[in-house]
């Protein structure tokens, strides 16, 4: 193809100067402000209707009132004008008529006064707060969680193309850490509100069949949905990959240092490892945090379906980091070859997303049962029904139309494009995956939403640049280094 050989990759090394930190703190402060204001909205949005239906209340008790003093009046009328001896029994059949009224109206006050503040397991303004939050922990999360399997699976096939981009894999993966202690923190603080089978097992029908509330679906789930898995499984699940990307990094540091096969060879060894524990983990971990917020309904692809989201959206973010670092005149080795690698896998995974997507569509609308079924009904009712095909549009039908094109991988502004497009449009995803099951129809796009995602924004992308200035941009002594300097997709 006439390409220039390289024998020596130069090494190159990121300044996070003073100004470029300013960005995502500043990102971090507007956002923290944006959310705090949607917050405020949200409440007087739900204070508001619960005030009128206060004053009606108030409204209907009064009016009951006033006809009970009405009526009292009269009987005390009649009793005195009253001349036979049925005065006393006419006042006795007012006196129980009135008392039953009463009583109608007390029990109509109460319905609605319970109506209007509703019951535990209603959704507040804190449930939209808290949603919000992990919507935001999660998502993020994904982009360290998908980062770190890249670079595991890249040792693990021997694969030469990406080794040009394993600082950016592993300045995405260094989010793991702020990521997943913001992620359970969030699931400890927030569990009551967000999770229905949390104030199940904590009530006092749990156990019990005799009692009204007993729930069967919920019991039979108890071996995975339970105190044990939210205060032991998940934090040691996040220790043990936190402890995995801590050993691939030094060692990928070491290796800088170190000339020779050794590091490599220990890397393959526990990325390995890695892969077969997190095939198991991972899924559980999406059917705990995601698929129990709809805790009567499950899918046996969930967990797949969260690794596409995980997989693509990583990817996407790694597309803008190496855009930004080549926009920055960093990383100008990377050829268009690998570039053009990375968009295929984008392309790829894209498809990948759309046919989990359908298959789990088709299997639960095929089979047509209530159990399943109405997973997608509370999904395709009026309020998140342009969001659902908003999702289809921007995850899987655009990308795949831009991307499929051979010169939209070999350009920055269509790969910038493309990028955002399935970033913003997983986030619609993610939406979509928790907001029906925690805030239901109350659930609404404002400050809050654009907040909230602002805020860890900062936070990621100050956490990721950070970690990309700790070391040199391309991995020196990396074996198969020069094959990745020199890849050509031959065509």
């Amino acid at each position: 193809m006439g390409h220039h050989t390289i024998t020596e990759v130069r090494q190159e090394k990121f300044d996070f100067s003073g100004r470029i930190k300013l960005i995502p703190i500043l990102l971090f402060v507007v956002g923290a402000i944006l959310a705090g204001v949607g917050a405020m909205q949200a409440k007087k949005s739900w204070d508001a209707p619960r005030a009128e239906v206060t004053n009606a209340v108030n409204d209907h008790s009064a009016e009951a009132n006033n006809h009970e003093t009405q009526e009292a009046h009269t009987d005390h009328h009649q009793t005195l004008t009253d001349t036979h001896g049925g005065s006393a029994v006419l006042s006795d059949a007012h006196a129980e008529e009135n008392h039953a009224e009463v009583a109608h109206t007390e029990t109509h006050v109460s319905s609605e006064h319970a109506e209007a503040h509703g019951n535990h397991h209603e959704a507040t303004y804190m449930t939209r707060v808290w949603a919000n939050l992990l919507l935001n922990s999660y998502y993020f999360w994904l982009f360290a969680v998908s980062a770190l399997f890249f670079i595991a699976v890249n040792y693990v096939a021997n694969a030469g193309w990406a080794v040009m981009l394993k600082r950016i894999m592993e300045a995405q993966s260094s989010y793991l850490l702020v990521g997943s202690i913001l992620l359970f923190t969030i699931l400890f603080l927030g569990r009551d509100t967000l999770y229905h089978w949390v104030n199940y097992f904590d009530g006092s029908a749990a156990g019990n069949p005799q009692d009204p509330g007993y729930d069967t679906i919920l019991e039979s789930k108890h071996w995975l949905l339970n105190n044990s898995s939210i205060f032991f499984f998940i934090p040691f699940v996040l220790i043990i990959w936190y402890l995995v990307r801590t050993k691939l990094r030094r060692n990928s540091i070491a290796e800088d240092e170190t000339p020779g096969l050794d590091m490599f060879k220990n890397s393959t060894r526990w990325s390995a490892g890695f892969i077969f524990f997190f095939a198991f983990s991972f899924s559980a971990l999406s059917w705990l945090i995601i698929m129990s917020l709809d805790a009567h309904w499950y899918s046996t692809m969930f967990s797949v379906y969260n690794f596409a989201i995980s997989f693509v959206s990583g990817l996407s973010v790694m597309m803008l980091i190496l855009q930004y670092l080549k926009s920055k005149g960093y990383m100008e080795m990377v050829s268009d070859e690998v570039v053009h690698d990375l968009g295929k896998f984008m392309f790829a995974f894209c498809v990948f997303w759309g046919y989990i997507f359908l298959g789990q569509w088709l299997l639960i609308w095929y089979t047509n049962l209530p159990e399943e079924t109405v997973y997608f009904q509370a999904r395709l009712n009026s309020h998140f029904k342009p969001l659902f095909f908003i999702n289809l549009f921007m995850c899987f039908l655009i990308p795949f139309l831009t991307l499929m094109m051979r010169g939209a991988k070999r350009s920055p502004k269509v790969l910038l494009a493309a990028a955002l497009t399935i970033l913003v449009g997983h986030w619609v995803d993610m939406y979509l995956l928790i907001m029906p099951g925690t805030v239901g129809n109350k659930a609404d796009l404002g400050l809050l939403e654009i907040g909230t995602t602002m805020a860890f924004a900062g936070i990621f992308i100050y956490t990721v640049l950070h970690s990309l200035s700790k070391a040199n941009l391309y991995p020196l002594n990396h074996p198969y280094l020069l094959e990745s300097a020199n890849h050509d997709v031959g065509v």
